[in-house]
């Protein structure tokens, strides 16, 4: 990966995190920990490069995956959720979850996607659910969202003994997510889906397609085949709820789901309403140029050298800008998405579909939010302010997962186990519910 593009890649949950060695590295820390498991340990050893052979052998890595199942269980899943980038290394964070405990792995590749190193970080925070949730209130059903010839585990979450209640459609951010949207110990869709319920209003949240069809992600691609095809397909479902008021339908869209949430409004036109959760009212361009100079602003580097490396991602960024096909060909790729995927975003406005949209609508930001800032809240409320059934939510102290934080800070702040806000969803809850 070119140094150019080194603050681009740790850029957290920008579509960024989408490009094909992202993909692939994923798919080969999955395969290392199924060596692991079905005891191929030859296999397992075969992963590392050349440089790291040496120092081990596939016995030793018998002897470490014995003392781990022998302190934790059998391993009951292993899946990677994250990547970085480290210096010249690639970093996969891989969740797992065995018999006995939760622990996590660091598998570290080189360039050459060679396994180099393999650690077991001290366990972080775990999830916990929100204080103003009452499982008591609701009951949660385990399907599969069915979205053409695609199949994705989903949860209908609905209040215990109602009826005629409206029904919201979650909407994940950019990047691979699962139904919970969960990015560390944090599980914002699963917070918004069950408070909801204890206020009477039920919920779809479905794991996404990138996540499970991820070798579909390798060519070229648009938000089509990532996002709409399959919030289309769970609105469909959500009118088949028992209980359901399906006049009362409504789409909640975080981060990129809430920039495309107009974009689903208008094809699906009989859902009552949108709600715009820290999203995007600029080009995906604008938003990963704000990032890049946020990180290095917070580096407080002194000696110019992160300054430089900014200017030239920032030269790298406005090749992002491309409206139309000309002579590439559409999977070509440009800061590691396909051509098809950026002419389809750039040609894309989403505040003016909004203001053409004749439903309901609620815009919700935080102040401590460092991925989208606030100046495309303020974008937002320019354009639709007046506009009839739009309401706007300002929350100072919440951040890009719709947590209290104490300041904005870095995706650090990610690790650390924090709900989404009670003010929030008790407001966002009535303002449903207010015909």
């Amino acid at each position: 990966m070119k140094k150019t593009l080194l603050l681009i890649a740790l850029l957290f949950l920008s579509t960024a995190s989408f490009s094909q060695n992202v993909l692939r590295l994923f798919s080969k820390a999955n395969q290392f920990f199924i060596y692991l498991a079905e005891e191929k340990f030859d296999d397992a050893y075969k992963s590392f490069d050349e440089s790291e052979k040496s120092k081990l052998t596939s016995d030793n890595l018998k002897t470490l995956w014995a003392n781990i199942t022998k302190n934790i269980g059998n391993p009951v899943s292993l899946d990677a959720i994250q990547s970085k980038v480290e210096g010249e290394f690639y970093v996969v964070t891989v969740e797992g979850e065995f018999e006995k405990a939760k622990q996590n792995f660091t598998v570290v590749f080189n360039k050459a996607e060679n396994v180099v190193g393999f650690f077991m970080p001290p366990n972080k925070s775990e999830y916990s659910k929100p204080f103003y949730v009452n499982t008591e209130l609701y009951v949660e059903q385990s399907v599969y969202l069915k979205s053409g010839t695609h199949q994705l585990a989903a949860i209908i979450t609905t209040p215990k003994g109602a009826t005629n209640f409206p029904m919201v459609v979650l909407v994940h951010g950019s990047g691979p997510s699962d139904l919970d949207g969960t990015v560390g110990p944090n599980k914002p869709l699963k917070d918004i889906a069950d408070g909801l319920a204890c206020k009477g209003i039920g919920s779809i949240r479905y794991v996404k397609r990138t996540v499970v069809y991820a070798a579909e992600f390798g060519k070229a691609f648009t938000v089509k085949e990532e996002v709409l095809d399959d919030a289309v397909a769970a609105i469909a479902l959500a009118k088949t709820v028992k209980g359901a008021d399906v006049k009362s339908i409504y789409v909640l869209g975080h981060s990129l789901g809430g920039m495309l949430a107009p974009r689903i409004a208008t094809l699906v036109p009989d859902i009552k309403g949108i709600i715009l959760a820290a999203a995007p009212a600029r080009q995906l361009t604008d938003i990963i140029k704000d990032q890049n100079k946020y990180a290095v602003e917070l580096a407080k580097d002194t000696t110019g050298t992160l300054q430089k490396v900014l200017e030239n991602a920032l030269t790298e960024l406005e090749k992002s800008r491309i409206t139309k096909l000309g002579t590439m060909k559409p999977d070509s790729l440009v800061l590691g998405l396909p051509v098809s995927y950026w002419i389809d975003l750039n040609n894309y406005d989403q505040v003016a579909t909004a203001k053409k949209l004749t439903k309901r609508i609620y815009i919700i930001q935080g102040g401590n939010d460092f991925q989208v800032p606030e100046t495309d809240y303020q974008l937002w409320k320019s354009a639709l302010a007046g506009k009839t059934g739009v309401t706007f939510k300002h929350y100072g102290e919440i951040n890009h997962l719709l947590s209290p934080q104490m300041e904005k800070g870095d995706v650090s702040q990610y690790q650390k186990m924090a709900n989404v806000s009670e003010q929030l969803v008790k407001e966002l809850a009535l303002w449903i519910k207010t015909k």
